[in-house]
């Protein structure tokens, strides 16, 4: 996670007040070229999946590094074409995987030539009414997976994501009959909180599609999706890549091998590379307390002004951020157990919480009215899961490089969120 003592916050929060997402560009970069020095060899290639973040400064990154990009939207798509990503399906540098061709989805596939990654049998029915001729890729869901909390899990019977086994022949014979090459085989299992199942979850994956590919005379390529881990918790180690080199390399050979020609293997993660590059600053407003009575204890609450329309995975998942009071000591400082709150009305606007329990209190340093209080790795489903609720404008977006601040992505006001209102006859 980021040292916050590096940075300026305060003359930043200043300028363009809080909360604010501020993202530590030399880190992302350094991240990003990591996992994308790993990819560059042959017959392997790495997408980002950028629903995880995609501010234009993140895309560019990857872009430089030469990733390839996994859209989940038509939007997500033609926002990878504005940073630069070519359209077309050889090669296919942008891939759309989703389960329902939703809103410009099926239009953005014709127009732009992006291979279409399926999910569900349907959408081939609507690419062939649609008239679209080109390959295709489709998303297994290989029976087994799981995600860092249960409510997470991307495989098995659980999951809505990728076509059951038993309905792939069915699938394959409408693609055939409707001339669209199945070029793609695809799955995504993820991984839980613990390092060694992202390996496990992988080699399995390999197994289970080496007995499917030669079924599919077409699939030149086949991706292992993503679910890479990212240590939320101060003092656990991160993943090493180092891991997952014999693991993609072993796939490589052993796709090749068994389908009898060259098979690219694909991964694609988005949490992985972009997490800890990234931190949330709110402002402290207030502190207050609640008394112990028959119905619990009494809590100090720390009030500040970023709230779950602006980082919801703890409110959604119950997951775990660090949290930390900026300008403050932490080495041998005082600390009281504190619940960390936002300003929407809703009990569930905490941030010191878990998947199971409303309340879980953190120990910090007491803070008082106008500090600055960070939550770490937010680069990752942070600003793009933030909202408009309560007719709020999402927040700045500030990235940090050579000791410069730049703004990336401005704080909404009214007439942002109010923008789409309209009073039109039907």
């Amino acid at each position: 996670m980021l040292d916050i003592t590096e940075y300026p916050l305060d003359r930043l929060a200043a300028a363009v007040g809080t909360p604010f997402y501020f993202y530590d560009g030399a880190r992302m970069r350094a991240s990003v070229e990591r996992f994308a020095s790993l990819l560059r060899r042959p017959g392997a290639a790495g997408r980002y999946a950028m629903k995880a973040n995609s501010c234009w400064k993140v895309l560019e990154t990857a872009r430089n590094a030469g990733l390839w990009i996994d859209a989940v939207s038509g939007n997500e798509v033609l926002r990878a074409r504005r940073a630069g990503f070519p359209r077309g399906s050889d090669p296919p540098i942008i891939l759309l995987t989703s389960d329902v061709f939703r809103d410009n989805a099926l239009e953005t596939v014709l127009r732009e030539r992006v291979v279409p990654n399926l999910g569900s049998p349907g959408m081939l029915r609507e690419l062939r009414d649609a008239g679209y001729q080109g390959p295709i890729g489709v998303r297994v869901n290989p029976g087994f997976g799981q995600g860092h909390v249960e409510s997470c899990d991307t495989g098995g019977p659980s999951s809505k994501h990728g076509v059951w086994p038993d309905q792939l022949a069915a699938m394959k014979r409408e693609a055939s009959e409707a001339r669209l090459p199945v070029t793609l085989l695809h799955a995504h299992v993820g991984t839980g909180p613990e390092l060694k199942e992202f390996d496990t979850n992988a080699r399995r994956l390999v197994d289970f599609f080496l007995d499917l590919l030669p079924e599919f005379p077409d699939a030149s390529a086949v991706s292992l999706g993503g679910g890479i881990p990212h240590p939320y918790h101060a003092g656990r180690a991160p993943y090493g890549l180092d891991r997952l080199e014999p693991v993609l390399a072993g796939a490589i050979e052993r796709f090749s091998r068994a389908a009898r020609r060259p098979v690219r293997v694909e991964i694609e993660p988005g949490r992985f590379l972009t997490a800890g590059s990234a931190c949330l600053v709110a402002r402290v407003h207030d502190v207050k307390e609640t008394g112990s009575n028959d119905k619990g204890p009494g809590h100090t609450f720390v009030m500040v002004d970023a709230g779950f329309c602006d980082l919801i995975r703890p409110a959604l998942y119950g997951s775990y951020h660090e949290i930390e009071v900026w300008g403050r000591p932490t080495e041998g400082a005082a600390v009281e157990p504190c619940v960390v709150a936002g300003p929407l009305c809703e009990s569930g606007d905490v941030f010191t919480r878990s998947s199971r329990e409303l309340l879980r209190p953190r120990p910090l340093p007491r803070p008082v009215p106008g500090d600055l209080l960070v939550l770490q790795d937010t680069g990752a489903y942070g600003y793009a899961m933030s909202s408009n609720y309560l007719s709020l404008g999402r927040p700045a977006e500030v990235w940090w490089e050579k000791g410069n601040a730049t703004l990336v992505g401005r704080r909404q006001t009214l007439e942002d969120v109010i923008a789409v209102e309209a009073d039109v006859p039907l």
